[in-house]
């Protein structure tokens, strides 16, 4: 298996040869009707196979999925938005490699590009970003500690756009536009999820075999409950409420709790809780 340092001029290569215009990438629709699309694949829809959904007629699903794309290119942006601020803080750093600088400057550039690419969608035709709700609380932090927190954070973030991307990029029902942006991201994505696969791993073998019982059982808990809020993120009742439906949080207590779709979140983050597990962050698969 190649090392991070070894990948990262392929996949600086890449990021050269598949380089990309943000301005330029697509054609913007003047206006766009919530009601007249699909904008989200049904089965990624938060409330999907609930008996709200069930209730809804096929112009109010509709509707509910635009503010759901809304809401998935929100989540994912304010998630690229710290990714782009820690990546610059780690370049040029005396234990990290000229050929991972050289990467992570590839990095910054396309995520920067991402962020751009949902907020155009987002306030063109919603005129809003939803906000992040998470708080941020200070810590302390075993040694490596907070660099292995940061790329877990990023993979979470990458790793459940990315199950979506792949959904939707080729799904011909959704709204053109749409796909493509979830294909454009994915085609960046496939590259920042190869190498923050690989550079956590090793971040992980380097440090975590020095943190006792108390501090690994304290970082797998912080884990699963930052994986369980990112997946809350996706049942926002500002979106259940701009769909035009009654008792919003009512509604996200319902998806958290349904079984349907707490089987949807489990199969979601499958790679990527074994992926966790794998590398020692975890030792079962969390509910979900």
């Amino acid at each position: 298996m190649a090392t991070a340092a070894e990948l990262a001029p392929r996949l600086s290569d890449a990021s050269i040869r598949k380089s990309w215009d943000v301005y330029s990438a697509f054609d913007w629709p003047e206006s766009l009707d919530p009601a007249a699309h699909w904008y989200m694949s049904p089965e990624l829809i938060s409330i999907h196979g609930t008996s709200v959904w069930d209730d809804l007629d096929e112009t109010a699903r509709k509707r509910l999925s635009f503010y759901e794309i809304v809401n998935f290119f929100s989540f994912v942006l304010y998630g690229e938005r710290p990714l782009v601020s820690g990546l610059m803080n780690r370049m040029y750093r005396k234990n990290t490699l000229g050929p991972v600088t050289d990467y992570l400057h590839h990095f910054v550039d396309e995520e920067n590009k991402h962020m751009i690419m949902f907020g155009m969608f987002c306030n063109r035709y919603a005129g809003r970003v939803y906000p992040e709700k998470k708080i941020v609380l200070p810590r302390e932090y075993a040694r490596g500690e907070e660099d292995i927190a940061f790329y877990c954070k990023v993979l979470i973030v990458e790793e459940l756009g990315d199950y979506y991307n792949l959904k939707m990029m080729s799904d011909k029902t959704i709204h053109p536009l749409v796909a493509r942006i979830n294909k454009i991201h994915h085609v960046d994505e496939a590259r920042h999820l190869g190498f923050g696969r690989e550079y956590l791993r090793e971040l992980v073998a380097e440090y975590r075999p020095a943190w006792n019982d108390e501090e690994l059982a304290s970082f797998r808990k912080w884990l699963v409950e930052y994986l369980v809020s990112s997946w809350g993120d996706f049942y926002n009742p500002a979106v259940y409420k701009d769909a035009g439906l009654a008792d919003g949080y009512g509604i996200r207590k319902l998806g958290l709790q349904d079984a349907t779709c707490r089987s949807f979140r489990t199969a979601a983050s499958e790679k990527l809780v074994g992926y966790f597990q794998e590398i020692g962050l975890m030792t079962e698969p969390p509910v979900l």
